[in-house]
């Protein structure tokens, strides 16, 4: 009894110092892992390796730029979550790409890649508004991720509050979910990130937004989350203000809605729509794009969609990497040819 009591008291120390310990390290050097309000949650380290490049001072995936641009030049934003700052090598980025094309055109610009992992609409703005506008920018390309952006924020768990149960879950979780390695190594475009079995579960979570009725996709929804029209109506607040804003200071917007795999893959539906229980009638893959059409035609926003070019160069080519939501390398050379010839007519003299 005495012993057993021991090893209790033993472990309820070694629990509290191992969660003061963790609280203390995460005040100096915050870990994604750990609970946090703050947008820049994983946002890169200033410097930090990723594959064959490093972030620079601001914790972008690009190089270093100055605040102030120089005479001539055309400045653009590359906004985004991490799509933009993707998975790939730096060089394969398809904004790294679109610079690049568009240098070799003849065009004096300067893109810069300002994405950040794990953001949405609400902290698109509000990068634009803390650090955005003092870039002197000509023009906005923000990258919208149409499985990504209509997601609700992670709402804190009860295990959040404890660091250790928090790194616990962490390990286990990749030690279930995740099969190859994140921005370390050697880049390998045909490794997988998370098993099937995670990814379907990941996809089959998103597909909610492709439902199309309120009474079908109730079935789907688990308690505490909103209907999608009401997480719709917040998201497109946030691109209005952001258009509102641009127009203001006379600065172009364009905004570039990205397909989520299960968009323009055939196989990947057919796993989605079985797992679901729900008949195939019951989804229709374009349906946000559908409604953001009509609302950014309403608001008079510039944009560009890729779903049907990626649906069609889907059908022969992989474009995503296997069991990962983001391109490969294929996919960011494709968006880059896609992005070029749209920009490439809005830097023609007289537009904007």
């Amino acid at each position: 009894m005495r012993v057993g009591r021991d090893v209790l008291i033993i472990v309820l120390i070694t629990v509290a110092l191992g969660e003061v310990g963790l609280r203390i390290y995460n005040s100096i050097d915050p870990l994604p892992i750990f609970y946090s309000g703050n947008p820049d949650r994983f946002r890169g380290r200033a410097f930090a390796p990723f594959w064959n490049f490093h972030l620079n001072s601001r914790g972008f995936n690009d190089v270093e730029f100055s605040t102030h641009k120089a005479p001539g030049t055309i400045r653009i934003l590359g906004i985004g979550d991490s799509f933009a700052f993707g998975v790939v090598p730096y060089e394969y980025n398809y904004l790294t790409l679109v610079e690049q094309y568009l240098k070799e055109s003849g065009h004096n610009v300067e893109l810069i890649n300002m994405g950040i992992p794990g953001i949405g609409p609400k902290e698109y703005l509000s990068l634009l508004v803390n650090e955005g506008f003092a870039l002197e920018a000509d023009r906005v390309l923000l990258s919208f991720s149409i499985g990504a952006a209509f997601s609700e924020s992670r709402r804190r768990k009860l295990l959040d509050y404890s660091y250790v149960a928090s790194l616990i879950t962490y390990v286990l979780e990749r030690w279930r979910k995740y099969e190859g390695p994140i921005s370390v190594g050697t880049y390998d475009d045909n490794a997988p990130t998370f098993t099937d079995d995670a990814y379907l579960a990941l996809e089959l979570k998103k597909s909610i937004i492709f439902v199309r009725n309120q009474i079908t996709r109730s079935q789907m929804l688990a308690t505490g989350f909103r209907r999608f029209e009401e997480r719709f109506a917040e998201v497109l607040s946030y691109i209005s203000e952001i258009k509102r804003l641009c127009d203001s200071r006379n600065i172009g917007l364009t905004i570039v809605l990205i397909p989520d795999e299960m968009q323009v893959s055939k196989p990947l539906q057919t796993r989605v729509v079985v797992a679901s229980g729900l008949a195939p009638a019951s989804f229709d893959f374009t349906l946000p794009n559908k409604l953001l059409y009509a609302s950014f035609e309403e608001l008079k926003i510039d944009y560009i969609d890729l779903t049907t070019e990626f649906s069609n160069h889907s059908i022969n080519d992989r474009l995503y990497r296997p069991n990962d939501s983001h391109w490969n390398i294929a996919g960011n050379a494709l968006a880059a040819e896609l992005i070029l010839q749209y920009v490439s007519a809005q830097l023609q003299p007289g537009n904007k």
